[in-house]
């Protein structure tokens, strides 16, 4: 063997090395994104359980707090709302989502002056139920958040950077708290 055909197999040896581990990392990269997408489609999935579950309360509430209906008005507006935001607005979703949220406690403290209303099989049942999907929907954004810190440090460190650079890999945003529910809440006896 000559030292021309060493220096060959050498050289394609370190191509074909440089070329997997270039496609180990473009790879790395895409499971990120989908992992962070699939984190984001939990949440929906989330939304759209609270979305179909909220008309029944609603009517389940109807017939006690007939002079609150301002307040089921409003939960009703930003379910439909909610319902008819583009799946990729993510912004937008979660602004009204957490909108909904704070009118879904609004109806659950009604229940506190109607006595009748609290011990209705049907509003108790509904109420855990959403309020096991709030904590589904907690838990959601949370996994949203790893998934994205994953994905983004992916895109900021060397070499996937440099890949991530070279196909237009973007960063995403992590979900933010509103800055409303960071007041701390003023208890008063």
């Amino acid at each position: 063997m000559s030292n021309l055909t060493l220096t060959i197999w050498i050289a394609v040896i370190i191509v074909v090395l440089i070329l997997a581990i270039y496609i180990a990392i473009y790879n790395g990269l895409q499971k990120a994104k989908v992992y962070t997408d699939e984190a984001w489609s939990q949440i929906d999935v989330q939304l759209k359980r609270r979305n179909d579950l909220i008309p029944n309360l609603v009517e389940t509430t109807k017939g006690y707090a007939k002079h609150e209906s301002e307040t089921l008005e409003k939960v009703v507006q930003l379910r439909n709302q909610l319902t008819n935001i583009p799946s990729d607005d993510h912004a937008e979703t979660l602004k009204v989502s957490n909108q909904l949220s704070d009118s879904l406690k609004t109806i659950f403290a009604l229940s506190e002056n109607y006595p009748d209303l609290k011990a209705n099989q049907n509003f108790a049942k509904l109420q855990e139920e959403l309020t096991n999907t709030e904590n589904k929907i907690a838990y959601s954004r949370q996994l949203y958040n790893s998934s994205a810190a994953l994905y983004d440090q992916k895109l900021l460190t060397f070499p996937s950077n440099i890949v991530a650079g070279i196909h237009g890999f973007k960063k995403v945003d992590y979900l933010q708290t509103a800055e409303a529910e960071k007041e701390v809440p003023k208890v008063k006896f």
